[in-house]
């Protein structure tokens, strides 16, 4: 790419034999290889440089600024969820400040205040613990202020749901449930 810029630049002078096998051939042909190879580490810093378009060693780097790593793996994930945690400051108590931050960082959980300086925190998504609620419990707290409460709220099987959807023990022992499984057999929603 730069051996063909140089050679357009320095043809009009005439005064350097530009053809392959000469002596100015093969400098340009040095030369442009490593303005070539600049360009390209440039390009890459340039990337990883920005949040917004950064792809291996620019994510790495921010998220090592982070007590916890978000659970996001593609790269557009993991740019939102450092994008969500960068925002957080002092003015960011509300419970929609902090379910923003949540769904930023990958988490699909949601914040809701129940006075007196508590929150619950509810899953409504997931029935029963979400997967890798370790690793979720902590990135939460390290989100939320740590003078705040925290109640974490789990859905399980009601039996007023078993009423309502008409559930029978035989149905259950057919569909061959545990009882770990049946109280997480949460029937859709309409």
């Amino acid at each position: 790419m730069y051996e063909g810029y140089l050679r357009t630049l320095l043809e009009p002078l005439g005064v350097y034999d530009l053809t392959a096998g000469t002596i100015n051939g093969a400098e340009l042909y040095a030369l442009g290889g490593s303005l070539d190879a600049v360009s390209e580490m440039l390009d890459t810093v340039e990337r990883e440089s920005l949040t917004a378009t950064a792809e291996d060693e620019g994510l790495h780097r921010r998220e090592a600024l982070f007590a916890r790593r978000s659970a996001a793996v593609t790269p557009e994930a993991r740019r939102a969820a450092i994008a969500a945690l960068l925002q957080i400051d002092g003015d960011s108590l509300t419970p929609a400040d902090i379910n923003k931050t949540m769904r930023g960082c990958g988490i699909k959980a949601r914040a809701e205040e129940l006075g007196d300086g508590k929150l619950r925190v509810v899953f409504p998504e997931v029935a029963g613990i979400p997967e890798e609620f370790e690793q979720i419990r902590d990135m939460i707290l390290d989100i939320l202020p740590c003078h705040l409460g925290v109640e974490f709220y789990f859905r399980y099987l009601t039996w007023e749901e078993c009423h309502k959807v008409g559930f029978t023990w035989q149905m259950v022992e057919e569909a061959e449930h545990t009882w770990e499984s049946f109280q997480v057999a949460i029937p859709p929603e309409e």
